[in-house]
């Protein structure tokens, strides 16, 4: 089954999530970045190019000519995302038929600010993760960062 980890008090929400996708590709993982909310996946697109003068993480967004060859893709929405190894979602619901998306993925990382309503959205994505039959975990970030 899919592994699914909340990384919680986070003091930046994007340039932790850009730290994630780092990660990832330092392990040659493929990833994916799913939010329905095109100005937050403009503005993490953004902080893909400035969280870090000595990192370069290629990325482009889901149908571009060049996605088959690029390892981080930026997707709207579940049709649009390729499978990969790494989910990060950075959106406010869970997505449509989450049991199916997620298959598609060895690990799903959820990012959860100390914003009071962040934290609320993502209490209600765990339980209902929950309720879809996955194990979700919560791991609390040190010094927010």
């Amino acid at each position: 089954m899919t592994r699914i980890d909340f990384h919680t008090g986070v003091n930046h929400r994007l340039h932790y999530a850009c730290r994630v996708i780092r990660k990832a590709r330092a392990a040659q993982k493929r990833a994916v970045v799913y939010s329905t909310q095109a100005d937050r996946l403009a503005q993490f697109d953004a902080a893909l190019w400035t969280f870090s003068a000595l990192d370069f993480v290629p990325h482009v967004c889901a149908g571009s000519p060049w996605a088959s060859v690029t390892p981080v893709i930026l997707a709207r929405d579940t049709g649009s995302a390729p499978d990969s190894d790494v989910l990060l979602t950075l959106d406010d619901e869970i997505p449509p038929d989450c049991e199916n998306f997620f298959a598609r993925f060895e690990r799903v990382f959820e990012v959860v600010s100390c914003d009071d309503e962040d934290r609320r959205r993502a209490r209600a994505r765990f339980k209902s993760y929950r309720e879809h039959g996955f194990q979700p975990t919560a791991i609390e970030v040190k010094n927010g960062d």
